[in-house]
Order: structure tokens, then sequence, then C-alpha cells
């Protein structure tokens, strides 16, 4: 049985805004990397251990989809969950909402390969077993993106 997405929150500062007080697109990347690595050392799998150990999770691919702007002191709810683990890559997928009134802001979508840090040159190389172990639990049984690959096969 999946489990429901993690909520990170966050409020948007100063800095991340444009003159108008509107969010700058690119924050919308790191507002998205900042919730999905909560979600894993949530879950058990921090990161920096994960590097320390010789592994990394660079991003192999990533869809953005704006829907409503996010401004300056909104405080942003992110629903992450995993959509896909596979042998070598896991893909995110991560909802952001504007926590007062429930305005979905965006959609990220993002995969991650995962290499070894100790080879060179470096390859894409199975996920390390615990942090398979502590992502599977995490999958959605039917994401955006199944439901896309479905649509797209079946046209």
């Amino acid at each position: 049985m999946s489990q429901p997405a993690y909520i990170h929150r966050l409020r948007v500062r100063y800095g991340e805004t444009d003159q108008m007080g509107v969010v700058h697109h690119a924050n919308y990347v790191l507002y998205a990397e900042e919730a999905r690595t909560e979600l894993m050392r949530h879950h058990g799998s921090s990161y920096a251990q994960m590097e320390k150990d010789g592994y990394a999770l660079p991003v192999r691919s990533m869809q953005l989809r704006f829907r409503s702007p996010a401004h300056y002191e909104d405080e942003l709810e992110i629903h992450t969950h995993v959509a896909t683990l596979r042998g070598a890559s896991v893909t995110f997928h991560s909802e952001m909402y504007r926590a007062g009134d429930r305005t979905h802001l965006a959609t990220v979508e993002v995969e991650l390969a995962c290499i070894s840090l100790l080879r060179t040159p470096r390859r894409p190389v199975a996920l390390p077993e615990a942090l398979r172990a502590n992502l599977e639990p995490l999958l959605v049984a039917q994401t955006i993106t199944q439901a896309r690959q479905g649509t797209q096969q079946g046209a």
C-alpha cells in the first residue's frame, strides 16, 4: 500500500522574488530539491551520508509546470512522493501549493540517476540497497507520469 506524500513547508524569502514580489522561476527547482532531500532524510536516507558512502544522485531529467505565481511571504506546501524506482534511478513528483488558500502553484517531476563517486568515469550504478529499502514503501501506485506514459503508448 502506498504512503501519502511527504509535505514540506517553507516561506518565500525576499531574495527569491523579483521587483514585483513574485517568486523567480528558478527557485521552484530549489524548492523541489529541498522537499525531496527532506523526504529522504525523514525516511532514513541522508543525502550527505549517501555522498560520504560514495554515491550521488545527479538530475537526469526534470519537468516543471507553472500554474500560478507564489509571492514574497507566502507559506508553501510541497507534497512530494516517489513516483518510480528503477535499478539505477528514482523519480520524485512534487505538487506545490500556497498553504493559505491551497492554490496549486507548480508541478515538478525529477528523475535522478545513481552514480558512484568512487569510479572514473562516473556511470550509473544500482541504487544503494539502504536507499531502495527506505524509498520502496513510498512508491505511489498511480502517478501523473504513469498516466502520461499509458496515454502515449495508447496513442
